[in-house]
C-alpha cells in the first residue's frame, strides 16, 4: 500500500491528524486540493483546551511565539458579561489570539519533522473502498491505503462520496468576512488587537465590526459585516473588492481610506452535523463534520480537538494493538462535542436577532449570565474545558487532566510529547504493574497528584483520565491500550 492513513485537507484538523498519526508511526499522506498555504487566516485564536492539547505535544510554545495577544475573557453572543476562563485550573485561562496561518505554519513544521509534508495540488476525484483497503484518485492517479480521514472543510467530497448524511438547518442570514489593509483608519477604529473591536449596529439588524490583526506597523484589519435585505444568489462567488471597501467606508466613514483588500468571503448561519463520523475504513473530522456560524471561533477548535482524539485510536489500530471497538469511540466521544457546539451557536443565533422579543430574551440572559454558575457554564462549554467524555465511572473519569508541576521542574504535560498513554501515581506497585505496556504507557511516580483526590490516574495520549483506583488497573490497560507486550 502506499500509505497507512490517506488525509484529505490540510487545514488545521488535517494537519493535527497527520501529525498524531505520524507520532504513532504511522504512514500518511496528507492530500490537499490547493497550490499551496494561502496565508488567508479564517479563524483567529485557541480556545484554552486546544492550547492545552497542543502544549501536550509540545507545540504550544511556537504558536505563542506567534500570538498577537492573550484574551482572559469571551463572549456569548456578544453579551456585555464577559465570559470567565479562570477556575478551571487550565494553565492556559485565556484565549490565545493567533491567525489560522501562523497555526498551520507550526502545525506544518513540526510536522515536517516526522517526514511528512503536503502534497498540494492533489484534488481527490474518487473514493473506492472494501473491507480491506481505501483507494483514492488525486491528481490523475489511485492511491491506496488502509484508512482514509475526510478532513476537507464544510463542502467536504470525502463526507459527499461517503454517502453521510448532512442534516440541520440551511442558511438564513449571510454576512462577510474580509482582511484588509487600512491606511487612514475611521473615527474610533481600535488600533490594537483587541476582539470586541469596533462595533456597529443599525435598528435594521446591519452590522459591521473591525478590529486590527497583524502587527501595528502592518494595519491588517478583519472586517465582519452584514447589510439587511442584501440578497446573496451564490455563496460561494467572489467578493467584489468594491463592496468591502463601500461597507467600511459606510460604517466607518468615507474619510477611511482602503489601501488592499486581501480576501474575503461569505459566511452564513448554516448548521449542519454529519450523522457518523464513520462509514467503514474512512472517518470525518473538522468541518466536514459539523458546521455551523463562526461565533466565538469554536470550529478551529473543534476540528484540532476532533483530531486529537481520532489520532492515537487510529495510530494504534495501525501499530496493531488497539483493543476491540477502540476505532468506534472515536464518534461516540466526538458526536456529542459536535451536536453540543451546533446547540450553542445556534442559541447564540438567537440572542443575536432583532425584535421585542428577542431585546427581552437578551436583557434576561444578560442577568443570568451574570451568576457565577451560568458565567461557568457557558465559558466552560465555549473554551472546551468543560468535556467530559462517558468513559463508564465518575468523576476524574472522562474529564481532561489539569497540568501540574513535577518535582524535577517539568510539567506532567510534557510527558505527552511522545503520544504515549501516562499512568501517575503515588504507589510504585502500579509503575510495575503497567511495565508491561511500556511504549504505549510511560509510568511514572509523583509524590502527589494536586487537585485530585486519588493516589493514581491513567490518562489517554489525549490527555483524558480513564481510570482511578477502584478496579483493577490492568483492566483499564487492557481497555485503552490492548494486551500487554509478551
Amino acid at each position: 500500500m502506499d500509505a497507512d492513513v490517506i488525509v484529505v485537507g490540510a487545514g488545521p484538523t488535517g494537519l493535527t491528524l497527520a501529525h498524531e498519526l505520524a507520532l504513532g508511526g504511522a504512514r500518511v499522506a496528507l492530500l490537499d486540493k490547493g497550490p499551496g498555504r494561502t496565508g488567508e487566516s479564517r479563524a483567529l485564536n485557541l480556545h484554552p483546551r486546544t492550547a492545552e492539547m497542543l502544549a501536550l505535544r509540545g507545540m504550544l510554545d511556537g504558536a505563542e511565539e506567534q500570538a498577537r495577544a492573550r484574551l482572559e475573557t469571551t463572549h456569548f453572543a456578544h453579551l456585555p458579561v464577559p465570559l470567565a476562563l479562570d477556575g478551571w485550573n487550565s494553565r492556559y485561562p485565556y484565549q490565545v489570539a493567533i491567525p489560522q496561518a501562523e497555526v498551520e505554519k507550526v502545525l506544518e513544521e513540526h510536522l515536517a519533522a516526522l517526514g511528512v509534508r503536503v502534497q498540494w495540488n492533489s484534488e481527490v476525484t474518487g473514493i473506492e473502498q472494501d473491507e480491506e483497503r481505501v483507494r483514492v484518485q488525486a491528481g490523475g492517479k489511485w492511491v491506496e491505503a488502509r484508512y482514509l480521514a475526510g478532513c476537507d472543510g464544510g463542502r467536504s467530497f470525502v463526507r459527499k462520496q461517503l454517502g453521510v448524511e448532512f442534516p440541520g438547518l440551511d442558511a438564513r442570514w449571510f454576512g462577510t468576512v474580509s482582511d484588509v489593509v487600512l491606511g487612514v483608519t475611521g473615527e474610533g477604529i481600535a488600533t490594537t488587537w483587541d476582539t470586541k473591536g469596533s462595533p456597529r449596529m443599525r435598528p435594521d439588524g446591519s452590522f459591521a465590526n473591525i478590529f486590527p490583526i497583524g502587527k501595528e506597523s502592518d494595519n491588517v484589519y478583519r472586517i465582519f459585516y452584514s447589510v439587511a435585505d442584501q440578497v446573496i444568489s451564490d455563496q460561494r462567488a467572489k467578493v467584489p473588492d468594491d463592496e468591502v471597501i463601500a461597507a467600511i467606508q459606510e460604517f466607518y466613514g468615507s474619510q477611511t481610506e482602503v489601501k488592499e483588500v486581501r480576501w474575503a468571503s461569505r459566511f452564513s448561519d448554516a448548521s449542519r452535523l454529519a450523522e457518523h463520523y464513520r462509514v467503514g475504513r474512512a472517518f470525518l473530522a473538522g468541518d466536514a463534520a459539523h458546521v455551523h456560524l463562526p461565533l466565538g471561533g469554536q470550529g478551529l477548535n473543534t476540528g484540532v480537538q476532533d483530531a486529537m482524539n481520532l489520532g492515537w485510536k487510529l495510530a494504534a489500530e495501525i501499530a496493531g494493538w488497539a483493543p476491540e471497538g477502540l476505532l468506534g469511540t472515536y464518534h461516540g466521544e466526538r458526536h456529542p462535542v459536535g451536536a453540543a457546539v451546533l446547540t450553542n451557536t445556534r442559541a447564540q443565533v438567537a440572542l443575536g436577532q432583532k425584535g421585542v422579543e428577542h431585546d427581552a430574551l437578551r436583557e434576561i440572559f444578560t442577568q443570568l449570565i451574570k451568576l457565577p454558575e451560568a458565567n461557568r457554564l457557558l465559558g466552560g462549554a465555549i473554551s472546551g474545558l468543560s468535556i467530559r467524555y462517558d468513559l463508564g465511572g465518575d468523576e476524574p473519569v472522562g474529564a481532561r487532566l489539569t497540568d501540574f508541576a513535577l518535582p524535577d521542574g517539568r510539567w506532567a504535560g510534557e510527558l505527552f510529547h511522545q503520544g504515549h498513554g501516562v499512568l501517575l501515581t503515588t504507589r510504585t506497585e502500579l509503575v510495575a504493574e503497567a511495565a508491561p505496556w511500556t511504549g504505549r504507557v510511560d509510568a511514572v511516580e509523583v509524590p502527589e497528584l494536586p487537585d485530585l483526590a486519588t493516589e493514581a490516574v491513567l490518562v489517554r495520549p489525549d490527555g483524558y483520565i480513564c481510570w482511578v483506583p477502584g478496579t483493577p488497573l490492568t483492566e483499564a490497560l487492557h481497555r485503552w491500550f490492548g494486551a500487554p507486550r509478551t
